[in-house]
């Protein structure tokens, strides 16, 4: 059973946070990102994707094995007779643009958060965790009526109108597939937003891509995605952090009798009884290989990956990541390229 972004259909995760005003959710993400996030990320530079930067700052001797080929001062080498690479230092601004989705697929959740409220916390951590004198940040959001530009600024009163923006924003719903209803016209998709955002972001700088990654895949895993061509050039000029956001309901179907299945990008519905563990693990299968598909896109992309879900600790797993980025980024050269592998 091919699966796309159909998902059950299931009530608010957590009507508690719902009932929440949106200064208040904004409030506990600021002192979950503050109290947890800064006490263990310590650092000058506390940067989601920690690189070596593009200012020279000098150059040193080559050390086989380490250091990349690529990183090699010529004009150094050639007067010394000795091989030199280019020192580069970090550098001290930085643009990060990010690319929210907030399409149909993006408004389901059975745990503690729904994935558009965890897309919004993916967001309050990198806005507070790329803060800092003279660093900018910028964001496109993809919605049912089209795409919301917010241009590059600096300091926390830009990163809480985006954020307000964000809860406020109208909840995307499924259309109706239904014989006699009429169809609206096409949202923007994940491609649309890659290509406006590529137009636009052109000092380099970090991208950061919060979606589930479902858009357009095709039925071939050999295929490539509509939004990879995009996504792998922006790569080529930028460090590009793709969160994807998933609810364990999409991965596998609970035992629970008869349920409805709706697809939220294109409203087919289907009625299926989940006492049939075949079909739960043909399910489950299918679902295991549309991940790996979404990953395996990721990847040949050159983006960075991080894998967030609604029934797990967000703040946690961003930890994990900075500090298995870090040490990505001190290893030498032979074994970083190993470790992206």
């Amino acid at each position: 059973m091919r699966r796309t972004s159909t998902a059950p259909v299931a009530a608010p995760a957590d009507p508690g946070l719902a009932e929440l005003t949106p200064d208040q959710r904004l409030r506990r993400l600021e002192l979950t990102v503050t109290r947890r996030l800064n006490g263990l990320l310590q650092g000058q530079y506390r940067g989601l994707l920690p690189g070596p930067g593009s200012e020279p700052a000098g150059s040193r001797e080559y050390r086989p094995g380490e250091d990349e080929v690529r990183r090699m001062d010529w004009a150094v080498t050639a007067r010394t007779a000795v091989p030199h690479v280019r020192q580069v230092d970090a550098d001290r601004e930085l643009t990060t643009w990010l690319l929210v989705d907030g399409s149909a697929s993006m408004e389901f959740g059975t745990a503690e958060l729904d994935k558009r409220e965890l897309a919004v916390a993916a967001v309050a951590a990198v806005g507070f965790l790329t803060a800092g004198v003279g660093n900018r940040l910028g964001a496109q959001v993809l919605r049912a009526d089209g795409v919301r530009r917010f241009p590059a600024r600096s300091g926390r009163t830009h990163l809480f109108a985006l954020l307000r923006a964000l809860l406020a924003s109208p909840r995307a719903t499924a259309p109706d597939d239904r014989p006699g209803r009429e169809s609206m016209a096409r949202p923007p998709d994940l491609a649309d937003g890659l290509d406006a955002l590529q137009r636009i972001a052109n000092r380099r700088g970090l991208v950061v891509v919060v979606s589930d990654f479902l858009d357009g895949l095709p039925d071939h895993p050999d295929q490539p995605a509509p939004w990879e061509r995009t996504l792998r050039r922006l790569a080529a000029r930028h460090q590009v952090l793709a969160i994807e956001v998933t609810d364990p309901r999409e991965l596998e179907l609970p035992d629970v009798g008869l349920i409805t299945l709706v697809d939220p990008e294109t409203g087919r519905r289907r009625e299926v009884c989940t006492s049939d563990r075949r079909l739960r693990e043909r399910y489950a299968e299918a679902a295991a290989a549309q991940r790996d598909q979404v990953h395996q896109a990721l990847r040949r992309s050159g983006a960075t990956h991080l894998a967030l879900r609604t029934d797990g600790d967000w703040s946690a797993d961003i930890v994990r990541h900075v500090h298995a980025q870090r040490r990505l980024a001190a290893a030498p050269a032979g074994q970083r390229r190993g470790g992206a592998a």
